[in-house]
């Protein structure tokens, strides 16, 4: 199953180890974009055909939470899964409380991720 794929991190560093960890985790993506906040991603998710974001919550202009609550409000968004990568503590119980469909601890293990992805997406193994 190939799909497309938002990372949305203000961290260029990060967005790059994600990027390399989806390849390890050896998820099948067709398209990878990336935004450096919420604002940014909302913007590709208006121009491109994605079907699972992976967003940090802490980032300036737009933070994980507000675009994922503007993704739920948007008729055209509301059905992209959302898993968000924070090194919060309390992340995966903020996660749940906005409709967040997945929570990744920094750091990662490319098994968490492959996890994360395919539970989001709803497919059991790819």
């Amino acid at each position: 199953m190939k799909f497309n794929l938002l990372i949305v991190d203000d961290s260029a560093i990060t967005r790059a180890i994600i990027k390399r960890t989806i390849k390890m985790a050896e998820l099948t993506v067709e398209n990878i974009y990336e935004a450096g906040n919420g604002q940014s991603g909302l913007e590709v998710l208006g121009q491109a055909s994605v079907d699972l974001v992976l967003a940090d919550l802490n980032m300036p202009e737009m933070d994980g939470f507000e675009m994922t609550r503007r993704m739920l409000a948007d008729e055209r968004l509301k059905h992209i899964p959302v898993v968000v990568i924070s090194a919060e503590p309390n992340a995966a119980d903020f996660a749940r409380d906005v409709g967040i469909h997945g929570c990744l601890s920094k750091p990662f293990t490319p098994e968490a991720v492959r996890s994360a992805v395919l539970q989001a997406l709803g497919v059991e193994h790819v």
